[in-house]
């Protein structure tokens, strides 16, 4: 059974690695009944209750297999949807309550190519995922990607057999921190804190990796406690201020109580608090992106949004109701004509160090 979903506008602009602010140290976040016969009739649509969530949805998808599956990803009706490569496989879809869409390209097939995007191409200036809707592994080229350049990623997409899509957009994918009130390195510049977490009775903010390259301090809040970047995004301050609370600046008075942690999904309404442009927000695009942003700075499994960020607004938080979703990274445009920005994932650093978010 298929769902049909609207087509995402395009969107593009300029690109910046964001760096953002601390506001209270943490701104961051029916099936048809067919009658063939008076007594032939189609089995009912799940129950609303009975219908997959979002969690379970992806929990079936990983059972099937990179080899069995493309993803999944949240319809317009609502319905979650899992997409396969045999329709032998679609009862057991079905049974936990998502719609099953048959695709011609597996997430293994869709790896290969994102290999061969990276390593056979390798130019500068791009950025690429899975997006399970359209079934292709889509691939965003700035500005500073010349013709030649172009020529090669095509080239390479060609033996994928329509696995590959490749789009042009405006701006530049950089990293920028610049300055503003916000969080301060010592080494200069500013950045946002995403959010506030704990190890027992030790507080922490988490933030982006690139602002907290060379293990720099925070004025007024502690000491970088652990950082990566690039290949991951994510910083660590150790917080010996005494203000620690949970909650992300919404910037109209007010705050949203953020209570734990989670993972992303494609079609996922989500918001972003950052210091430069404030909230903002938008979808899901994608999961797993890798991003080259030059230099050597390659940053992979970052989620892929069309939410707009600026520069001053990194290692904001994402985030979706009272759920942590990850860190501004980096991305292209503005919040005047939009843009795409891409986001560290929070529950890899939650799950590496230990750390709660609250």
């Amino acid at each position: 059974m298929e769902e049909r979903v609207k087509v995402r506008p395009p969107v593009s602009t300029q690109t910046v690695k964001r760096g953002k602010g601390i506001a209270a140290l943490a701104t961051g976040l029916v099936a048809a009944v067919v009658l063939t016969s008076p007594t032939a009739t189609a089995a009912p649509a799940p129950a609303p209750s009975e219908r997959a969530t979002p969690e379970a949805a992806m929990a079936v998808a990983e059972t099937l297999g990179s080899a069995q599956t493309g993803g999944a990803y949240k319809a317009d009706s609502g319905r979650m949807v899992v997409t396969i490569t045999d329709k032998a496989d679609a009862a057991k879809v079905e049974k936990a309550g998502a719609v099953a869409k048959v695709v011609k390209h597996s997430q293994a097939e869709l790896a290969r190519a994102a290999k061969a995007i990276e390593h056979q191409a390798d130019v500068k200036g791009t950025a690429w995922s899975v997006d399970p809707v359209s079934n292709t592994l889509s691939v965003a080229a700035d500005s500073t990607v010349d013709a030649k350049e172009m020529a090669t990623l095509r080239k390479v997409a060609a033996d994928f057999d329509g696995a590959v899509t490749i789009e042009r957009t405006k701006g530049e994918f950089t990293k920028l921190i610049r300055g503003g009130d916000a969080i301060y390195m010592s080494t200069g510049g500013r950045c946002s804190a995403g959010f506030n977490a704990r190890i027992g009775s030790t507080y922490y903010v988490i933030t982006a990796g690139h602002c907290t390259e060379g293990y720099p301090n925070f004025s007024g809040i502690g000491p970088t406690a652990a950082s990566s970047f690039p290949g991951d995004d994510y910083g660590v301050i150790r917080n010996d201020s005494s203000s620690t609370p949970g909650v992300v600046n919404l910037y109209n008075g007010s705050t949203r109580d953020i209570t734990g942690v989670g993972n992303a999904y494609v079609n996922q309404y989500v918001q972003r608090s950052g210091s430069t442009t404030g909230l903002h927000s938008g979808y899901v695009t994608g999961l797993n992106a890798t991003v080259n942003y030059g230099g050597g700075d390659v940053v992979y499994g970052m989620i892929r949004t069309n939410v707009c960020a600026e520069p001053g607004d990194s290692g904001g938080s994402l985030f979706a109701g009272n759920t942590a979703l990850g860190m501004t990274s980096g991305g292209s445009g503005n919040c005047s004509s939009g843009g795409t920005t891409f986001f560290q994932p929070v529950t890899e650093v939650t799950n590496r160090y230990g750390l709660v978010v609250y």
